[in-house]
């Protein structure tokens, strides 16, 4: 008899998450099997919930996954039953591309994406190639680690890569879900980091977090306020807010980088602002598992931690509607533990 698990499935296009059981997978040749502890939710699993970027229904979502090997298949060379793993956003790639070919797996040809190409954390038991998987720190809570898979690597890796140096001006749009995480990272990474939000209500919390300055959006030209601290040498883009961008190009210092992580609405710049600075604007698009083990192990380092409600994987919807009152990362725990 096929054993079953709990699963939350998308089985229609845009309707709501549905629990249900489902067979345990078994891991082929090359993939290790995952006994989730904690799963993220992520906006970006709204991708498999409208059946987006090719998904086949019905899937199990969730790509910010926190667990123990449960099972390897054939041919696994890295990975042994009983280690603390993560699974993230990047699901596994080709190595025979260009991009692999040059060390560029992020931008694999034939990349997959977890909970999207195929099933996610949003159970008690996945399966993913040898090649995405990270291995937890014994010092990160699975619950903690989890969206540290997705948000805090998209944050860690575009600063680490930014045009920028410690002692520079960084100016985080957006203290949500990444932006929180973005604003440790930043100062604990040695930058002058200035919060910008609409509103004050996060002011408090902004410079708790480590935030230097803080910009109220709502106030006024959020770029001129930039420039007159001085400006930036970088301003990450968190938050979907096109208008909010372009402003914000105008509180770059010459040289300097606006750096979007996501957004499907056209920013708008000048080639002349663009000239005249010598600025530039480009993206950011997550990492691969080498990448999340340094996000996770910097973290431990410099004490980094979300800010998280946890609901059972049963609430999977619940969870998922409450997403615009949350503080700040909800986050899936199973029963499988």
């Amino acid at each position: 008899m096929t054993e079953t698990m709990r699963a939350a499935q998308v089985q229609q296009a845009g309707g709501p998450f549905v629990v249900t059981d489902v067979p345990i997978p078994e891991p082929k040749a090359g993939q290790i099997r995952v006994k989730v502890h904690a799963c993220g939710i992520c906006g970006g699993d709204a991708i498999p919930r409208n059946a987006l970027f090719g998904t086949v229904l019905p899937r199990i979502p969730g790509h910010e996954i926190a667990g123990v090997v449960d099972a390897v298949g054939e041919g696994v060379t890295v990975w042994e039953v009983g280690q603390r793993v993560g699974v993230g956003w990047s699901g596994g790639v080709d190595f025979t591309c260009e991009f692999c070919r040059r060390g560029d797996f992020t931008n694999c040809v034939s990349r997959t994406i977890v909970g999207t190409s195929y099933d996610g954390g949003y159970a008690e038991y996945m399966v993913a190639p040898q090649d995405a998987v990270a291995r937890i720190p014994e010092a990160l809570s699975f619950e903690d680690a989890a969206p540290l898979m997705c948000g805090g690597i998209t944050a860690f890796n575009a600063l680490r890569h930014a045009k920028a140096g410690p002692g520079d001006t960084i100016a985080v749009q957006g203290v949500g879900g990444v932006g929180h995480l973005a604003i440790q990272f930043a100062d604990k990474m040695g930058f002058r980091t200035v919060a910008i939000n609409r509103g004050r209500d996060k002011e408090k919390l902004a410079r708790q977090l480590g935030a230097d300055e803080y910009i109220d959006s709502n106030e006024g030209d959020a770029g001129e306020a930039l420039q007159a601290i001085g400006g930036a040498a970088v301003v990450l883009a968190t938050v979907s807010r096109a208008d909010l961008q372009s402003d914000l190009v105008k509180g770059l210092r010459p040289n300097g980088e606006l750096i979007v992580l996501e957004g499907s609405d056209p920013i708008q710049v000048t080639g002349h602002a663009l000239s005249e600075g010598r600025l530039s604007v480009s993206g950011w698009y997550s990492g691969v598992a080498q990448d999340s083990e340094e996000t996770l192990n910097f973290a431990v380092l410099k004490n980094i931690r979300p800010i998280i409600e946890t609901f059972p994987l049963e609430q999977a919807e619940d969870a998922w509607q409450h997403q615009p009152q949350a503080n700040l990362r909800i986050v899936l725990t199973t029963q499988a533990q």
